[in-house]
């Protein structure tokens, strides 16, 4: 499925249904009077989020919603039917704004969550409403009050407790397939991924937890190089951040030339980031070159006081411990 995570959408609710002009017409009563039913509301739009849906493809080719008016009202005081609320299923994590004055109408972070967009136009009164002492035959009635219409925007942040972040080709994508059962694609040459992959961890007795793989980032990403500020907002809501860097690679100069990298796009992006408690991990210790290189990574790393966790993505090495401290970061921000 293709991964999209912005849209623009048109929405407009229902019109209220129309007040009726009616008089009773029965044998044996006289001057029965007015007895015109109002209209009944028109449908609301309501936004709803699902953790079946992944993805805002859906909002991308269906870009205009138009809901139902409200029946009209009719005579012996009959009240028109309600329009039905019009829902409007979405990701977990979609952010949705007015797109021409930025207002946010719905940040849905939870399963279930629901958001009314635009309220349907109320029903217009039938003429028995308007009967008086000094006018007990009015002819007329109200039409419903119709409804609202907007062009909203669509933005979805990956709702994650991890945001695994890094460089191209460091070893992302098959990180987060050994420690969960998401299957991003792996292959035996270079590429860089192109949508987020979140993966659902289940770590011994402690709770279950959600991971991102966010593609990876390249220098000047917060101003649109590369795959850009694409994927950078679903950074945002992790609690944690797990840096993967590759010191085997042909042009190696520095594991903590790449660490200062990322990090200058992610606070470039959004200064909330340095807020963020860090891991550091060093990917593709089952490589000669890559344990050659490591004491040298340990003790730069080392002097700005941080612990790096030397792995395998590929043989399972040195996983346990980074898991371990994964866990622990999260039990200190309050997420395990």
């Amino acid at each position: 499925m293709k991964f999209v995570d912005e849209a623009k959408i048109y929405i407009r609710s229902g019109d209220g249904g129309k007040g009726c002009v009616s008089f009773r017409r029965e044998k044996y009563v006289p001057r029965g009077g007015p007895d015109g039913g109002d209209g009944g509301k028109g449908c609301d739009i309501v936004a709803m989020a699902s953790k079946s849906h992944r993805t805002l493809l859906d909002m991308k080719y269906n870009q205009h919603h138009f809901a139902k008016r409200g029946d009209h009202g009719s005579g012996s005081n009959k009240t028109g039917k309600s329009a039905s609320d019009l829902e409007i299923i979405l990701p977990v994590g979609t952010i949705v704004s007015d797109a021409e004055t930025g207002e946010i109408l719905a940040d849905l972070t939870e399963d279930g969550q629901r958001s009314i967009l635009a309220r349907g136009g109320i029903g217009g009164r039938g003429n028995a409403r308007f009967a008086t002492a000094t006018n007990r035959a009015p002819r007329y009635a109200q039409d419903g009050i119709p409804g609202e219409e907007r062009v909203i925007n669509l933005e979805l942040k990956l709702l994650a407790d991890v945001g695994i972040t890094g460089l191209p080709n460091v070893g992302k994508s098959t990180f987060i397939s050994r420690i969960s059962a998401a299957k991003p694609k792996i292959a035996d040459y270079p590429f860089t991924t192109l949508k987020p992959n979140l993966g659902i961890v289940k770590f011994g007795d402690y709770g279950s937890f959600a991971v991102a793989d966010i593609p990876g980032l390249i220098e000047g990403a917060h101003r649109g190089a590369g795959l850009g500020i694409k994927f950078l907002r679903h950074i945002e809501r992790t609690s944690l951040l797990l840096h993967i860097i590759d010191i085997s690679k042909d042009d190696y100069v520095s594991g903590w030339e790449d660490f200062k990298t990322v990090n200058n796009e992610l606070v470039s992006f959004s200064s909330s980031m340095i807020e963020k408690p860090q891991i550091v991990a060093i990917n593709k210790m089952d490589l000669p070159v890559t344990q050659e290189r490591i004491q040298a990574e340990r003790d730069t790393f080392g002097k700005e006081g941080i612990t790096i966790f030397p792995i395998s993505a590929v043989t399972g090495e040195g996983i346990q411990a980074l898991m371990g401290e994964i866990l622990e970061k999260l039990k200190t921000c309050g997420v395990l």
